[in-house]
């Protein structure tokens, strides 16, 4: 799990990743806390990339926390679960968060026993990535063979190379979600810094066409600047008079 910490406080920020990242709690979690000590700075990261869940302090520097959900839901469009981390606990603070667009209200000083309960309401569904198969409507993925079955009818077969099913894999467990490029890298093993895009893009563009996703009901869609999003394509039905 990816988790953003918006947190100014030293003191603060080194206790909430150690309760997220080593808690004894949930040892069978993985999860990995990135830290922002101005708002500005979050906002930049989460132009290029994304995470499960936003822990935002609201004394930070820059732009506010507020208003960074109030961005995140109106114009980033992103409906990515944020926990607001505040010293004020009035009904009207808690309110005034929750009506922008806050998952959740935490009062400082928070006790790691009960933040990690509320954290945990939003981990995303856990996979076993030691499974054979994994499963996602009328596709699964074969993990010892790196083979790809379409269900069908007819049922299909596709032999892909370790590159394009680990980016088939990263987008479908994704389905409906925009996956960033760093995202999709960290998921084929490559380099961000001595990645060229384009050989990314390329990769794409061949797991796409050996999958025939178009054909069979997905589209990839490019999102500018972030990454890559695939999504069922609504099937039309026609009513006759």
């Amino acid at each position: 799990m990816r988790i953003a910490i918006l947190e100014d406080e030293p003191v603060q920020m080194e206790l909430l990743v150690a309760t997220l990242e080593n808690s004894a709690l949930s040892p069978h979690v993985e999860t990995t806390c990135f830290r922002f000590t101005s708002g500005d700075d979050l906002c930049r990261a989460l132009g290029r990339e994304t995470f499960d869940l936003l822990i935002l302090t609201s004394t930070t520097e820059g732009m506010t926390s507020l208003n960074i959900v109030r961005w995140l839901r109106a114009f980033h469009r992103s409906m990515s679960p944020v926990i607001m981390l505040s010293a004020r606990g009035s009904e009207r603070d808690v309110a005034e968060a929750l009506a922008v667009g806050a998952n959740d209200y935490v009062i400082k000083p928070f006790r790691p026993v009960e933040m990690l309960a509320r954290v945990n309401r939003f981990r995303p569904p856990q996979t076993n990535l030691h499974s054979a198969a994994e499963t996602f409507g009328d596709w699964t993925f074969l993990h010892d063979s790196a083979f790809v079955v379409f269900a069908g009818p007819p049922e299909q077969l596709f032999g892909l190379n370790e590159h394009d099913f680990d980016l088939a894999l990263a987008l479908f467990r994704n389905l409906g979600r925009v996956v960033t490029r760093f995202e999709l890298l960290e998921a084929t093993n490559q380099n961000l810094r001595t990645m060229n895009t384009r050989i990314l893009d390329n990769q794409i563009f061949k797991m796409r066409r050996r999958l025939a996703l178009d054909a069979h009901g997905l589209h990839l869609q490019t999102i500018y600047g972030a990454g890559y999003r695939l999504t069922p394509v609504p099937v039309s039905v026609s009513v006759s008079a």
